[in-house]
C-alpha cells in the first residue's frame, strides 16, 4: 500500500473535534506518566505538543464546497478540468474514473479505466481523455468511456502531466524513470532514468521548455529533453508536488508544513511557513499567481496561499480525511479536490458561501 499513500495519522480538522480532543488528551497524559528527572521540562514540552494539536483543529471560517460527491472512489487520487471548463473528472485508488458536467455538477458517467490507482488524467483536443495508472498502462478514451488506444508501459506510473505546446505527455515512474510520449500516437520521444527512487511529482514550464521532477530520494531536477538534469537544492523531506510560476522563475513544492520555493536560475531553496499542519500534498497555480494547496497527515486543509510568503489568503472546506489532490480550472473559476475520504468536491468562485 506504500505505493499509493502513507497512512493518515488523524482526520482532517473539520468535524469530530471532541473525539480528537480526547485522543490528544490521552497522548498528553501518557507523556506525563514518564518518570524522568527533568519532569518539569517534560511536562512543559508535552503541554506544548498538546496545545499545538488542539490549535491545529481550531475551527475557522471557510468557503463551503458547492458540491460534495461522497464515496466516489475507494480513495481519491486525482482530479482534472477540461480546457473548456465544462467537465470535471476524477480518478481513484481502485482505478475508476468519474465525470461531471459544469456548472450544474450533474454526474455524466464513470468506468473502470485501470486495475490500480489512477495517477494521471489529461484532456486533449477532440473530446478525448488520457489516463495513466499504477498498472503501467497509458490509455486514450472517448468521453463516453470507449477505449481508443492502450499502451503498456515499462513500469508503474506515479504522475503524468501534459505539455500541450509541445504535444508531450510526461510520465514519472516507480523505478525513477521519466518518460516523454507523443500525445498524438503514444510514441516514445525521450527516456531518462533521472532518479534513484520513485518519482513523486512532475511539472512543466512552457516559458523555458523545462520539465521538473522530484523523487522520494529528495532530489529535485530541472531538465530539457535530451539533456541531463540540473539539481536543485534538496529539501528536508521530498517534494510531493511541483508547480512552476507563470514566468518560470520559480518552482514551488510541498513539504511538511512549509511551502518550498526554488529559484530556477540558481537552484537555491527557501521554505515559507503556511497554515498547514501536515504534508502539503498537492499544489496548483491560480491565474492570479497564488497557489491552491491541500495537505495530509493530521491535516486536510484546503487553502489559497500567497506564493511568495506562504500566508493563507482564503480557507476552503477541508476533507474528512487526508487531502489528496487539488486542481484549479484554466480561468480560475472552479477548484476541485479529492482525498482519502473517497469524496470529490468542487467550488465555483462565482458562488462561494463563507461558513463560520
Amino acid at each position: 500500500m506504500y505505493r499509493k499513500y502513507l497512512f493518515c495519522g488523524a482526520q482532517g480538522c473539520a468535524r469530530h473535534e471532541g473525539v480528537r480532543i480526547v485522543i490528544y488528551f490521552h497522548i498528553y497524559s501518557l507523556i506525563l506518566s514518564f518518570s524522568l528527572r527533568e519532569k518539569g521540562l517534560l511536562r512543559l514540552y508535552a503541554f506544548a505538543i498538546f496545545m499545538t494539536f488542539l490549535s491545529a483543529c481550531t475551527t475557522q471560517p471557510y468557503y463551503q464546497a458547492n458540491a460534495i460527491y461522497q464515496d466516489v472512489h475507494d480513495g481519491g487520487s486525482i482530479v482534472e478540468f477540461s480546457p473548456d471548463e465544462q467537465v470535471l473528472v476524477s480518478g481513484g485508488w481502485e482505478g475508476r474514473v468519474s465525470l461531471w458536467s459544469l456548472p450544474d455538477g450533474k454526474p455524466l458517467r464513470d468506468w473502470q479505466a485501470h486495475s490500480d490507482t489512477v495517477n494521471g488524467l489529461v484532456f486533449t483536443s477532440g473530446n478525448q481523455l488520457i489516463s495513466a495508472g499504477y498498472d503501467a498502462h497509458l490509455i486514450r478514451w472517448s468521453l463516453t468511456g470507449e477505449k481508443l488506444q492502450d499502451k503498456r508501459l515499462p513500469s508503474a506510473v506515479m504522475h503524468m502531466i501534459f505539455a500541450p505546446d509541445r504535444g508531450w505527455l510526461v510520465t514519472g515512474h516507480v523505478d525513477g524513470r521519466v518518460m516523454i510520449w507523443s500525445e498524438a500516437n503514444f510514441d516514445l520521444l525521450d527516456q531518462q532514468r533521472h532518479h534513484s527512487d520513485t518519482v513523486a511529482a512532475l511539472a512543466y514550464d512552457p516559458v523555458n521548455g523545462m520539465v521538473a521532477s522530484s523523487s522520494v530520494d529528495r532530489q529535485v531536477l530541472l531538465w530539457r529533453v535530451g539533456h541531463a538534469g540540473r539539481s536543485m537544492q534538496s529539501p528536508g523531506s521530498y517534494a510531493r508536488t511541483l508547480v512552476f510560476s507563470a514566468d518560470g522563475k520559480y518552482l514551488y513544492g510541498g513539504g511538511w508544513f512549509d511551502l518550498l520555493r526554488w529559484d530556477t536560475r540558481t537552484g537555491s531553496l527557501t521554505a515559507s511557513s503556511t497554515g498547514h499542519n501536515g504534508i502539503i500534498k498537492s499544489l496548483d497555480r491560480t491565474p492570479g499567481g497564488d497557489l491552491a494547496s491541500i495537505s495530509r497527515q493530521t491535516d486536510s486543509s484546503v487553502y489559497l496561499l500567497d506564493a511568495e510568503t506562504g500566508m493563507v489568503r482564503q480557507r476552503y472546506q477541508p476533507h474528512e480525511l487526508c487531502g489528496g489532490y487539488i486542481r484549479v480550472s484554466p480561468s480560475g473559476r472552479y477548484w476541485a479536490t479529492t482525498g482519502d475520504d473517497a469524496s470529490v468536491r468542487y467550488w465555483d468562485q462565482q458562488r462561494l458561501r463563507l461558513v463560520d
